[in-house]
């Protein structure tokens, strides 16, 4: 784990999995999340020869907090990361919560930026022709209308919700995120495999390490304007999601892959989480590479 200070004076920290000459990725964790989330079968980094940087965007794991953030403030924690790991042109990736970060970069970040990968990533909530809430679970579709209610609201919501989530994280994985939030069996069988579910229980504890901010201004900023516009990207990008998601239902992959210009449309594996096989993991982190 390194640390540094971003121009505005936040601290930010980052994690790199891989070679350190290997070709230069940004990955950007989901919601919540932090920059302990890594494929934990192997270590397909090295295999593909790419070395990973992902941080803890503001307010989780050991990052300084940005009350009031948009998703495309995310651009310039970014180009701060790449600088000082000296990286001049680099490519993005970002999953879940982190697809709309990766296509902020995508957008105003261009000049820097060699491909990019929006993977389960939600639609803007004004998306036309798009039923934002249709085949969502009902945590979520609570979540982001608390959201549209304002931080009060939606603070009051999520804050009694991470005590019970990290009691869970000593349980069974594949009920890790409560009854409002039932996962696909495709992510269930993932969240069975031991490897995934500490994975993801080491995430979620840095995750919070500070409470609820991360999460909470996030979740504001996915409901009010994101900042840039998507049909304004020019670079490769691929849109990836799952058929069975039950979290960011797969209309939403399906809009952004016919909004964003010339994006590459992947179904993914089953769900949310997608497949456990490295093989699956190896190609995307090939595609980022420019290998294939």
């Amino acid at each position: 784990m390194s640390t540094f200070a971003a121009p505005d004076g936040r601290t930010l920290a980052y994690e790199l999995y891989g070679p350190r000459d290997g070709v230069p990725i940004i990955a950007i964790h989901g919601t919540p999340g932090s920059r302990q989330g890594r494929f934990p079968i192997g270590d397909p980094y090295t295999e593909v020869g790419v070395c990973v940087a992902q941080y803890d965007r503001p307010g989780y794991g050991l990052s300084t907090g940005q009350p009031g953030r948009s998703v495309a403030d995310c651009v310039a924690d970014v180009a701060a990361l790449a600088d000082e790991l000296g990286w001049e042109r680099f490519a993005v990736t970002g999953g879940s919560g982190g697809g709309p970060h990766s296509l902020a970069c995508a957008a105003l970040l261009a000049d820097r930026v060699t491909r990019a990968v929006c993977d389960v990533g939600i639609a803007p909530q004004d998306a036309e022709g798009l039923d934002f809430f249709d085949g969502m679970v009902e945590g979520n579709v609570i979540e982001f209308t608390k959201a549209q209610e304002g931080e009060a609201e939606f603070r009051g919501f999520v804050e009694p919700q991470i005590p019970e989530l990290l009691s869970r994280l000593t349980g069974d994985m594949r009920d890790v995120l409560g009854p409002d939030y039932p996962l696909s069996e495709a992510d269930r069988e993932v969240l069975a495999r031991p490897e995934f579910g500490e994975e993801l229980a080491k995430d979620m504890r840095e995750a919070f390490r500070q409470g609820a901010d991360g999460w909470v201004d996030d979740s504001l900023a996915f409901v009010k304007d994101w900042g840039f516009s998507i049909d304004s990207i020019k670079i490769p990008v691929k849109v990836r999601y799952g058929p069975d998601d039950t979290l960011v239902p797969a209309a939403h992959g399906r809009w952004l892959a016919t909004h964003v210009p010339g994006a590459i449309e992947e179904l993914k594996y089953g769900g949310h989480l997608g497949s456990a096989d490295p093989a699956v993991f190896a190609a995307q982190l090939r595609w980022l590479a420019g290998q294939e």
